[in-house]
């Protein structure tokens, strides 16, 4: 049985994705052309999404990794966020480019740019590669978003289930079977 079987139905094509990305580094090279760009990648969610973004960005950049906590192996966040893995470098006077999975609660991301804003960074700004408002518990709003998408439990593309289907190469719909059973 493949992943792929698990799947009830995809949302956007590896071409889709492409698309998507390619877009959003666009606006990323306009918006910080001549600035002191460091995007950092939420791990593990935003991995696939930070690589292949990366790739669109023509302006000198630099890159940082941290990891948090707040789902375990669940499907909804348990409101508790926890650092796993910090940042290697200062922030003091670079531009900081959050790069996301998904926007969907808030609560975590509203806990990391916090912690990151006192850390007296030059800018601080959010790149999610979905955006999920329906679920929104936080006030916080990405300032580049690759697509609005519905209260759907999905998967691919980096974003996973009991750390399971990050590897699909587009984003699905995971049938509910999977994860109720």
């Amino acid at each position: 049985m493949s992943i792929h079987d698990d799947v009830e139905e995809i949302l956007f094509t590896e071409e889709q994705l492409h698309e998507i990305v390619a877009r959003i580094g666009a606006e990323i090279n306009r918006d910080y052309a001549g600035k002191n760009l460091l995007m950092v990648s939420v791990l593990k969610g935003s991995l696939i999404f930070m690589a292949d973004l990366m790739r669109q960005i023509t302006i000198h950049c630099a890159i940082d990794f941290l990891a948090v906590s707040s789902y375990g192996n669940g499907t909804t966040s348990s409101g508790e966020v926890r650092i796993l893995k910090d940042l290697d470098q200062s922030l003091a006077g670079k531009d900081i480019l959050v790069v996301e999975d998904i926007l969907d609660s808030g609560n975590t991301l509203s806990f990391l740019l916090k912690n990151l804003s006192a850390r007296n960074p030059a800018s601080i700004r959010l790149c999610t590669l979905l955006d999920k408002p329906e679920r929104r518990k936080a006030n916080i709003n990405a300032d580049y978003v690759g697509a609005r998408v519905e209260d759907k439990f999905i998967v691919g593309y980096g974003l996973d289930y009991a750390e399971r289907y990050r590897n699909l190469p587009y984003i699905g719909v995971l049938k509910p079977e999977i994860y109720q059973g």
